[in-house]
């Protein structure tokens, strides 16, 4: 008997609203906790910069090494800002979702039926298929296609190769970009004064290392924060 009742219960209109608002907010949160990991690896990877550039102008025998390091940390620095910036507009996305919602309910209550929206539709699409967002936003779909305000959910979630999709070829002006404004007047060289100059010496190997492994911990931030 239970089993009948709870396959012909229905949710109330203002019980689905509640669900959707809670899913959204839940949403918000995750983008908000991932914001501040990437401005927390920001902050380190600008420091990362200007101590690999002091170290090149205070030891020219490893200057060939430590510009080379500059580089490779303003490209994960270009990186992370991107991923920021796209977390960003998810985040405005969503919080357009839940006012655009809270409208339609609203709707419903006032003429007693409620529309499909082709502009939730479309960003509630576009979010589900971002990696950081992929189970819960599957699950409010599910909800807001319930309750009649969507019609269709897609499948595939983007890899991060999608996302970065075309960017390579602006990768190198960003990066000089990057390395222009924190370093100024400390730009390292060219790639081909870069090669002209002496490599670095056996000693500074075991520093190659450390900063090998401190972009392989930041590579791995950032996946977990794409999966």
């Amino acid at each position: 008997m239970e089993t009948i009742r709870g396959l012909l219960w229905k949710p109330t209109p203002e019980e689905q609203k509640r669900k959707c608002n809670a899913l959204v907010r839940q949403n918000v949160r995750k983008l908000d906790r991932d914001i501040m990991q990437l401005k927390q690896t920001e902050a380190k990877t600008k420091n990362f910069i200007l101590q690999s550039s002091k170290r090149a102008q205070k030891n020219p025998s490893m200057a060939k090494q430590a510009n080379q390091d500059v580089r490779t940390f303003a490209r994960e620095l270009v990186r992370v800002r991107k991923q920021s910036s796209r977390l960003q507009t998810s985040k405005a996305q969503l919080n357009s979702v839940q006012m655009q919602v809270n409208e339609a309910f609203s709707v419903r209550k006032i003429e007693g039926s409620i529309r499909a929206s082709t502009g939730i539709m479309k960003d509630v699409n576009t979010l589900v298929r971002l990696p950081e967002l992929t189970g819960t936003m599957r699950e409010l779909s599910s909800e807001l296609m319930k309750a009649g305000i969507i019609e269709e959910m897609v499948g595939d979630t983007l890899d991060d190769s999608a996302l970065m999709e075309g960017e390579d070829e602006e990768a190198e002006g960003e990066v000089d970009k990057v390395l222009s404004e924190l370093l100024k007047d400390r730009l390292p060289p060219t790639k081909a004064a870069e090669e002209a100059l002496p490599a670095a010496p056996v000693e500074a190997e075991e520093e190659e290392e450390d900063n090998e492994e401190m972009l392989r911990q930041m590579r791995n931030r950032l996946q977990a924060l794409q999966s």
